[in-house]
């Protein structure tokens, strides 16, 4: 989807076509969720801080974010893709993987597929959608942001060495901005520089990375559509209003992140077993405390529990504190675990 949380707002709000639009808060601790095209112009983009976004546009308009309406639009365009095909990987909300080899409706090609597709979502739910085509995720990916908004374009087999090699490496999905750096470092700079890099180099430089990074310089992605894949975690953070030093006040944060993972537990039945508190301080230096139990957490109580014994290993703090956030992770039974000790509160 095409700017999918800002294009909603403005889909609902007519007096927002047209203009800059960020979804998230303003104030000074608050950050863009997602920018609107006509916000990009100005250097906006999602994850930016909400003051660096007012001083590149001082006329950006905030909006806060409505996730219960971007995930009911979401339910609507994931009911169009059944009608196409099985297989479908959603990314998030606003993007997934189409494997449509045998496509249900029996069109003769993957372009005309996501044609009639994005016709189909831009009918029902009046939001464009872009589509990449290719013979695999990896360059799938790329195309897909090729002729972005409101467009789509193809990768062959045959173009798809000479795409990837012309490609800046920071264009890579996959590939952040501090790999791209490293990659630059070491004289890396597009898809062709990648290439000519050794198994073994790569792997030196980036470790268990580097042989993805091998593979995908040669158009290389084995990797399935993959239809219901199963959660991973799930998570709530904040960011506070100034930073903060007070235990108190730090744990009772942590205690409402907490409660809000549970009420998803709830709503959804997946119960992890490792508990992780992120802490972001005023320098902007992060770390993180995990627990993983042997059995899955049960309660709202134990899950506040082990959150909050986690924070204290980090408290008190003489360094303020901007951000926390609690997250459940291993929903299956492969991570290895310690014992279960049950906490009571007297």
């Amino acid at each position: 989807m095409d700017a999918f949380y800002a294009s909603v707002e403005q889909r609902d709000n007519p007096a927002l076509r047209g203009r800059a639009v960020a979804v998230g808060h303003g104030a000074r601790r608050g950050v863009v969720a997602a920018a609107s095209y006509e916000a990009r112009t100005f250097g906006v983009r999602s994850a930016m801080p909400s003051t660096t976004a007012l001083r590149k546009c001082p006329d950006l308009v905030f909006v806060p974010p409505r996730f219960e309406v971007y995930r009911a639009v979401s339910n609507e365009i994931r009911a169009i893709f059944a009608e196409y095909t099985p297989l479908v990987e959603p990314l998030s909300l606003d993007e997934a993987y189409l494997d449509v080899t045998g496509n249900l409706r029996g069109l003769p090609s993957a372009s005309a597929t996501a044609t009639e597709i994005r016709a189909r979502i831009f009918a029902q739910t009046k939001l464009t959608a872009s589509a990449g085509i290719s013979y695999n995720k990896f360059l799938a990916k790329l195309a897909s942001d090729h002729r972005k908004p409101n467009g789509q374009y193809v990768i062959t087999p045959r173009a798809g060495p000479s795409f990837i090699e012309a490609l800046p490496v920071h264009k890579f999905h996959g590939v952040g901005p501090v790999t791209a750096s490293k990659m630059n470092r070491l004289g890396i700079f597009t898809g062709a520089d990648l290439k000519r890099q050794t198994l073994e180099f790569l792997v030196r430089h980036f470790g268990r990375s580097g042989s993805w990074y091998f593979a995908i310089a040669r158009g290389d992605d084995n990797r399935t559509v993959a239809p219901d894949r199963p959660r991973k975690s799930s998570g709530s953070e904040t960011t506070f209003s100034s930073d903060l030093t007070d235990s108190e006040a730090i744990e009772a944060a942590v205690r409402g992140m907490a409660d809000e993972v549970w009420d998803w537990c709830e709503k959804t039945g997946g119960f992890g077993r490792t508990v992780t508190v992120k802490i972001k301080y005023a320098d902007f230096r992060q770390i993180t405390r995990s627990r993983t139990v042997g059995a899955p957490v049960r309660d709202r109580n134990t899950l506040r529990n082990i959150s909050r014994d986690l924070l204290r290993s980090v408290l008190p703090t003489a360094i303020g504190i901007r951000l926390v956030g609690v997250a459940l992770s291993a929903f299956d039974s492969a991570v290895p675990a310690e014992p279960l000790q049950m906490r009571f509160d007297l």
